[in-house]
């Protein structure tokens, strides 16, 4: 086995020999990736190394006071926010999908226009969609600096993110899987739910993942729309900051830079924990 291993290395050599392009293209590809991986590494060793000696048990603190600089309101307001915003943009996201990929007639300029519509929007910056919705939720509905206020932007803002990788995960399953569901005499109804959805399960998850770490990770549309006080808000009407509107706070004012960066932490240990937990469940359906 070992033979055959060097013999097909020693023809891949000779390959890149031969193609001079082929080699090059293999030596850029390698490189990318060593790359990415060292540039990833340094940044999460960074964060920990500058991070981790700060955070104490003042830092988990249910108020927030120039003398502990909690995190904990934020904390709170984020997994509040993410749950608020992906309980709209999931289901309504995964629902238009479905209906581009199953029910829609292929090379319909609806279609066409309804894609064109959410590539344009997952490439907005940010900022506009702060302004938005400081313009139409906090303004026009008076809902003010509020949770719902930047509930509602966020769920605006990930919901083509959602959409367009729910689709690319529905257009991955093989029609031999609704042929062979239809021969077995399943509506399209049923076979779409209990076999096209679960087999895109992976799909689905991935674009939530990203939809869920673009909430975790925003600020400008939250700094017009939810706002940034440092508290608990008893309801969603109720202003609040974010972890990482915490974080950019902190970081601008410069008087708790230790504090920011113990905060970056905890929003890393954060988005790690969701891309585990996502992938379990992930594996779990398709093994189920």
């Amino acid at each position: 086995m070992e033979i055959k291993n060097k013999q097909t290395f020693g023809q891949k050599l000779k390959a890149y020999t031969k193609r001079p392009g082929s080699g090059f293209l293999a030596v850029l590809v390698m490189l990318s990736t060593i790359i990415t991986f060292v540039v990833m590494a340094f940044l999460v060793v960074f964060i920990m190394v500058k991070g981790l000696p700060y955070i104490t048990p003042d830092l988990f603190s249910l108020t927030y006071n120039s003398e502990n600089v909690s995190l904990m309101p934020a904390l709170v307001n984020t997994l509040s926010m993410t749950g608020i915003s992906l309980l709209i943009a999931v289901p309504t996201g995964v629902f238009a999908a479905i209906f581009l990929v199953e029910y829609a007639k292929r090379g319909s300029k609806l279609v066409g226009l309804i894609r064109i519509t959410a590539e344009t929007l997952s490439g907005i910056p940010s900022i506009v969609y702060g302004l938005f919705g400081l313009l139409f939720f906090a303004t026009t509905l008076k809902w003010g600096y509020s949770m719902l206020s930047g509930s509602f932007t966020l769920m605006i803002m990930i919901l083509p993110l959602i959409m367009r990788t729910t689709e690319e995960a529905l257009k991955s399953v093989p029609d031999s899987y609704r042929e062979a569901s239809f021969g077995l005499g399943a509506g399209k109804l049923r076979t779409v739910f209990r076999i096209v959805l679960p087999s895109a399960i992976p799909g689905i998850l991935a674009g939530i993942i990203l939809a869920t770490g673009r909430i975790v990770g925003e600020t400008a549309a939250l700094i017009y729309t939810a706002g940034t006080v440092a508290q608990i808000p008893k309801n969603l009407m109720g202003s609040g900051r974010t972890l990482a509107v915490h974080m950019y706070v902190l970081s601008s004012e410069g008087l708790h830079m230790n504090q920011a960066y113990a905060t970056a932490v905890v929003l890393l240990l954060i988005v790690l924990g969701i891309n585990w937990l996502s992938g379990f469940i992930a594996k779990r359906i398709v093994k189920g």
